[in-house]
């Protein structure tokens, strides 16, 4: 087993397709943030990018469900990978 590496906290606008992270923080008003915690994507939760399209939305896999979010919304969410070095 290898050491667990925290990544920088980055917007989810930046992942690509197969990238997975952590929620860190959701930023924008309080209803953006009411929504997306409604849909499952809150802080501690896992998230893989599914498919990214260039001006529109990003396919998340979030608790076993997809969710489509659109781009202006996937930059509001910051989020932290993780790396495992053998």
């Amino acid at each position: 087993m290898g050491e667990i590496v925290p990544m920088k906290t980055v917007p989810l606008s930046l992942l690509k397709p197969g990238d997975s992270a952590v929620v860190v923080n959701v930023y924008g008003c309080p209803r953006l943030r009411s929504k997306l915690y409604s849909i499952g994507i809150a802080p501690g939760v896992v998230v893989k990018v599914v498919e990214k399209y260039s001006r529109g939305p990003v396919i998340l896999e979030v608790n076993g469900a997809r969710i489509a979010v659109g781009s202006n919304m996937a930059s509001k969410i910051f989020v932290k990978q993780t790396f495992r070095v053998s």
